[in-house]
């Protein structure tokens, strides 16, 4: 098990220890609308634990996702640190750890991982999900965001859009309706193939150009004022 094993109640202790955190964590983190199953206490609801392809400055890094924040893990040598202490620390600086917030209307609802990070000279690019509520429900969609090569936790650029949203009659219907979930990518030469669950029924492919989204990127830098 890489990821905590705590109760809401205890993370929300941790995390608010130097002050109060987004509301939504409350909101989304009930699982099941409670905090209690069958009696017993249920644990902190993370999900889309996604490792880097490699390990930065020989320290292993992965993604994972708290709702409604992706956060960040860096700098574990082995696995076998992530123990009860380790987390302890960990989320007493929670908010050091959010890597990626919503920001744009498209993910406005919430953010999480999609593909493993695809290294680049320009840094780490990264296709996550963007969530946002609408008179249909949820619709989800595939972004795009650079992360530093050397400090994954530094974002560099993220699309103020998104690069693909449900449009197709397999993405728009289905097992869950409105979904373009991006889970894993290919580079071949200049193009990228991202492979993606549409409305959790099919999987579906969609392509661009590497070049042409680093250079998209490249026009909307993170502003860190």
């Amino acid at each position: 098990m890489i990821v905590p094993t705590i109760t809401y109640q205890e993370f929300q202790a941790l995390a608010e220890a130097k002050g109060l955190i987004n509301a939504k964590y409350l909101r989304y983190n009930e699982h099941l609308r409670t905090l209690e199953h069958q009696g017993k206490e249920a644990y902190l609801w993370d999900k889309n634990l996604i490792f880097f392809p490699r390990k930065i400055n020989n320290k292993f890094c992965f993604l994972h996702r708290i709702k409604p924040d992706i956060q960040i893990i860096v700098a574990v040598g082995d696995l076998n640190e992530l123990t009860p202490e380790f987390w302890h620390n960990y989320f007493l600086h929670f908010d050091e750890c959010i890597v990626l917030a919503p920001k744009y209307t498209h993910e406005v609802s919430y953010i999480g991982g999609g593909c493993p990070p695809i290294e680049t000279e320009q840094g780490w690019l990264l296709i996550y999900h963007g969530v946002h509520d609408s008179l249909k429900g949820y619709v989800y969609s595939a972004c795009a965001a650079l992360l530093d090569l050397e400090d994954p936790r530094k974002e560099i650029a993220r699309l103020p859009y998104p690069l693909f949203i449900p449009a197709y009659p397999w993405e728009l219907k289905g097992e869950v309706n409105n979904v373009c979930f991006p889970t894993g990518a290919a580079l071949f030469e200049d193009t990228l193939y991202i492979y993606y669950g549409a409305a959790d029924e099919r999987i579906a492919c969609a392509s661009v150009s590497l070049a042409e989204l680093l250079k998209e990127l490249s026009l909307n830098l993170t502003n860190h004022e």
